[in-house]
């Protein structure tokens, strides 16, 4: 996908920069005129996603980094969410709902579901060992009247 606008943040692995992620890309998707919804899945998703890269991929060791990088073409935000942490072994099993890997610390499971459900399209790559990619789109129509 060519960008018409691009945008790449890294950020330490520490859960207060959830929040920082979300409003990054809640505001780099302001001028596609998203309304209230479309910006609440989005962050939604990124909130998982974001999560997932510092509870799972680098098992909260906050000194890493993630990367997350906006891209938008017309009509079409594609959101990415990177770590460079422990990957995932079973990339199937992962994805289905309920599933987690860490059920001491009371995790849902629902983090990759949430994403799926919130956004018009996901792709996950993961290789053990060498950290998780996430790429998330989502369609945002706009709204004519604002």
């Amino acid at each position: 996908m060519e960008a018409q606008n691009h945008m790449s943040v890294r950020f330490d692995a520490k859960s207060v920069n959830e929040g920082l992620a979300r409003m990054v890309v809640a505001a780099f998707m302001t001028d596609m005129n998203p309304t209230l919804e479309q910006i609440a899945d989005v962050k939604t998703a990124v909130s998982e996603a974001v999560t997932n890269a510092i509870v799972h991929g680098y098992e909260e060791e906050e000194e890493k980094q993630v990367e997350l990088v906006c891209d938008r073409k017309n009509r079409q935000l594609m959101v990415s969410v990177e770590d460079h942490g422990v990957g995932i072994e079973n990339l199937e099993e992962a994805m289905q709902p309920f599933y987690t890997s860490k059920p001491q610390l009371e995790r849902s499971g629902m983090g990759f579901s949430f994403m799926e459900a919130f956004m018009d399209k996901i792709e996950v790559s993961s290789r053990p060992g060498e950290g998780t990619k996430v790429m998330m789109w989502k369609y945002i129509e706009g709204d004519s009247e604002q």
